[in-house]
Formats: C-alpha cells, structure tokens, sequence
C-alpha cells in the first residue's frame, strides 16, 4: 500500500533459474536434461541468484548500430541501461519468494503478478515434450514460490499451442490455485493466437475464469512479428517488438471472434505500450470495414476495447499528458498500473511514487493502481 492506495503490479517477472526449474522435472524429463544442457547459459540476471544459469534458445543478437555500414562483433544489442535507483535484492527472479515481498513492502505494491521469460524460449526447440515438461516444471514452482505468500505473489499458467491437449489439461489442473489468474499462450511460430485447433485453450480459460495476457520477448523466442526485417538493429526492434506485437495479437484475437464465442472471457495486454491504443482501435474499425478478412463480429473491434474485457498495462516513460489522452478516448477502466520489476526499465524502488506523482482524479487513480487489474486478473 502507498499513499492509502492498494497497488498490483500487473507486469512484473521472473525467470526463474534452470537450477530452480530442475528440481519441478518430471521424472521422465529429468533424463532428459542433458538434450538442454546446450541452451543453459550464465543468468547475470537483475534480481537473479549468483552462479545460476537461464535457458536460452536461439537468441538474437543485434549487431549493428544505426549510421554504420555493418555489424560489430562485440556489439549484441543485449546491454540495457537501469532505470532505478536501486538494486532488486537476489533470488527474486529464481527462488526467494521473502526477499520478493520485501522488495514489494519497500515499493508499496500489495500484489506481483508475475511473467516468466528466459525458459519460454524452448518452445523454439523442435521437441514439444521439451516445451510441455519445463511448463509443468514452471507451475510446481509457481505452486511452491507463490504459495509462501499467497495473497500477493501471482501469476499464469503458460499454455502451449503446439500441445493444446496438454495445455487444456494443465489449465484444469491449476485453474482453481490461488496463484493462478491467468493463462499466457506461448505461441510457436507460424501458430496464429486465432488458429481453430487452440479453441480448447479459450474455453477451459473461461471455465475458470482465468484472462489471457500477451507479453513480448525481443531476444528469443516466441519472438515478436517482422523481428528479422530490422536491419539487424536494437534500437529499431526494441521500438518495434513490443507494439507490434500486441498490435497483431489483439487484433487477431478480437477479430476473430474469440470474445464473442466466449462471452466472459477477458484478454489484456502486457509492457507493449499504451499510447498506440486510440490509434490502433480507430484504424481497425476502419480496415475490419474497408478490407475485411475478420469473423463476422458482433460489435466494432473498438467497441470490444470498451466493454470493460479488455485491458493493457501503462509504461511510466509515455507519461502524464499520454495516459489522459488514453483515458479520454477509452476511459479509465482499461489501463493497468504495471512496473517491468525487475528488469532494467523499471524505476525500482519508486516505480509507484512516479506515477502517484501524475495529476488524475482520485477514482482514476485507485482504477489505474488497483482496481482495474483486481477486475482483469482472476480473484482467487
């Protein structure tokens, strides 16, 4: 709590560490382990556990920068510069579920929904048992390191779209923990999010109530729409990856038709920006008329934006005057408050205190801070 207001962080993250993830194997998967140990590297994570190592697939590194004719060898476009003023404390990334809630206490945040990242990328792997095994691996973590702190560490259950059997299995399964409030699907590529085969996925969603969130990667995959067509610059993808990606998957999902087959179904939109929205949602009631190509929908795709079912989190860098242009056109019940903790470009441990800094009124501020994601996330 900060200021007499309750804050959830709708975009936070862990990874957590391959020696975290190992010890939730199956069985069956931990001889297995040697067909990954190619893809464990050194995690140097912010907020990760000295000497422990991350699962890394196919990384991409951008090489070149803007202004010169080719790629520098020792340039990978991976360096980010950190936004706060101070450090996360360790293991919050991996397995230190207390040092997490003390950073929260120093921060005035109540609740952490949390996006895991770095392992995700073995769904760029040919094998789906590699993809599916580390995903239950992830929830009996998720089980373990949430369970210490129930009320106010979250976070998803991840759904293959290259297994949706076991996905749909694994949503029935969890979908009734109180650490789980949503459902992420980890796309493969060339699996469109509106694909007919990963209906199943939606509707054991809606059975328990559980949104779906979208969250862009930029260095692996599932990697962001166009993210070989940047002339192999960071500065350039990382402007790009995020928006797009959102861009195309709200689209997709709202066009079609998934929030008209499954009337209580909610689905946001997580560290992609936010000012694109009144934009994006006016140009696709335009093309949805003047091109077509979408189910046939029951409202203008705006109008799903609207209806208090869809949801995106705010970046404290588009600022003040960004967020009231937003509201204006959309209203106050759409964007969540979410930091990025623990990664570079959060502002730890003041991430709340800038934003209580925005002038809005007092009901927009509880919306942006606390309500709007208790109304999003499952309450469990």
């Amino acid at each position: 709590m900060r200021a007499g207001l309750r804050v959830y962080d709708a975009d936070t993250h862990v990874n957590p560490a391959a020696e975290v993830l190992e010890r939730y194997v199956d069985p069956g998967l931990r001889a297995r382990l040697a067909d990954l140990a190619p893809y464990r590297v050194e995690s140097g994570q912010i907020g990760g556990t000295p000497g422990f190592h991350q699962y890394r697939v196919d990384t991409k590194f951008y090489r070149r920068v803007l202004g010169e004719a080719g790629p520098h060898d020792t340039f990978t476009g991976r360096g980010t510069n950190w936004r706060g003023t101070k450090q996360p404390r360790a293991g919050v990334q991996d397995d230190q579920a207390g040092n997490r809630v003390a950073d929260m206490d120093d921060e005035g945040t109540d609740v952490h929904f949390l996006v895991a990242t770095s392992w995700v990328s073995v769904v760029g792997l040919p094998d789906v048992e590699l993809e599916t095994g580390m995903i239950r691996a992830y929830h009996r973590h998720a089980a373990d390191f949430c369970g210490q702190f129930p009320d106010r560490l979250k976070t998803m259950i991840v759904a293959s779209t290259r297994a949706p059997e076991d996905a749909v299995r694994e949503i029935h399964r969890w979908g009734t923990s109180r650490w789980a409030v949503a459902v992420l699907p980890l796309l493969a590529k060339d699996v469109p999010v509106d694909h007919p085969d990963l209906e199943p996925i939606w509707q054991a969603a809606q059975e328990h109530d559980l949104p779906i969130v979208h969250h862009s990667l930029t260095w692996n995959p599932p990697y962001f729409p166009g993210y070989r067509d940047l002339w192999d610059n960071i500065f350039l993808g990382r402007l790009a990856s995020h928006p797009w990606g959102g861009m195309r998957f709200m689209a997709a999902f709202i066009g079609a038709g998934i929030l008209d087959r499954y009337p209580d179904l909610r689905m946001g939109i997580l560290e992609c920006g936010f000012g694109w929205l009144p934009f994006w949602a006016k140009r696709m009631d335009e093309q949805a008329v003047y091109v077509g190509g979408t189910a046939p929908l029951k409202h203008a795709p705006s109008e799903y934006m609207t209806s208090g079912r869809f949801f995106c989190s705010i970046e404290r860098h588009e600022g003040e005057e960004m967020f009231n242009h937003v509201t204006s056109v959309l209203g106050d019940d759409v964007l969540l408050f979410g930091s990025d903790y623990p990664h570079s470009e959060c502002q730890f441990p003041n991430s709340v205190d800038n934003i209580l800094g925005w002038s809005m009124k007092p009901e927009t501020k509880r919306k942006l801070l606390w309500d709007n994601a208790a109304r999003f996330y499952k309450q469990a």
